[in-house]
């Protein structure tokens, strides 16, 4: 089962410095048909504008991914963290039991990002974060994990959570496949180019939520990257 959900379909909020758009329930968007995917809560697709960003804001009991599509996000937060995460690159901040948080563009140029929330399955742990830099030739024709809830995921990011971030960057006309399994759900979301999954094209910025499938197969039908969140 693929259902896909256009860029155009997605709801959202422009707000001058952030244009949000929202593939899940949040803020004032609501769509009772959209509120999750599995523990997948969130997915939301910002456009930051040069030397602006979201002020110190609390957060708990969620494992928060951000994917860096361009430009670059400056991370600072009440434990002492600080790091600034580049195009390509992940962050995963996992709230536990709270922190306050900023994210900043610093840069001069304009930031797009994806923002992922996943339903943690520990709670009560202390507050973490972590970034790390993926370059896109490790990925190029095959899914990498960037964030992962399991042990045999040792290289990626670790979410404390039944779930993987993953990403690949396909060449025009590569297939590259993803085992999945009929008890798990994925949401693919390219961030560039068109991909077609199951006979179905999904375009850059497009959601697909897919479940019952063992093993999926994305052709890129453009040079496309892709990211998909594996949940339960």
């Amino acid at each position: 089962m693929i259902e896909l959900r256009p860029f155009d379909s997605l709801g959202g909020a422009n707000h001058g410095w952030l244009d949000a758009k929202h593939h899940f329930s949040f803020a004032n968007y609501y769509d009772p048909a959209r509120t999750s995917w599995g523990n997948l809560r969130v997915w939301n697709d910002d456009t930051i504008a040069p030397n602006s960003g979201f002020p110190p804001h609390p957060h708990r009991d969620m494992e928060i991914i951000t994917y860096v599509r361009e430009g670059a996000i400056t991370h600072q937060d009440n434990l002492g963290n600080h790091g600034r995460t580049e195009a390509g690159d992940v962050q995963v901040m996992s709230a536990g039991t709270g922190i306050a948080h900023a994210e900043y563009n610093r840069e001069d140029v304009t930031t797009r990002i994806f923002q992922i929330w996943i339903q943690p399955t520990r709670t009560g742990e202390q507050p973490s974060w972590g970034a790390r830099p993926f370059p896109k030739g490790e990925r190029a024709g095959q899914f990498v994990t960037l964030a992962s809830g399991f042990d045999e995921d040792g290289d990626a990011l670790p979410i404390r959570t039944d779930a993987r971030v993953v990403g690949a960057t396909l060449k025009a006309g590569e297939t590259a496949d993803y085992p999945l399994g009929r008890n798990r759900r994925a949401y693919l979301v390219p961030a560039t180019g068109a991909v077609e999954i199951g006979g179905q094209r999904v375009n850059a910025r497009d959601g697909a939520a897919i479940r019952d499938e063992d093993v999926l197969r994305i052709t890129a039908l453009e040079d496309s990257e892709v990211v998909l969140v594996d949940a339960a």
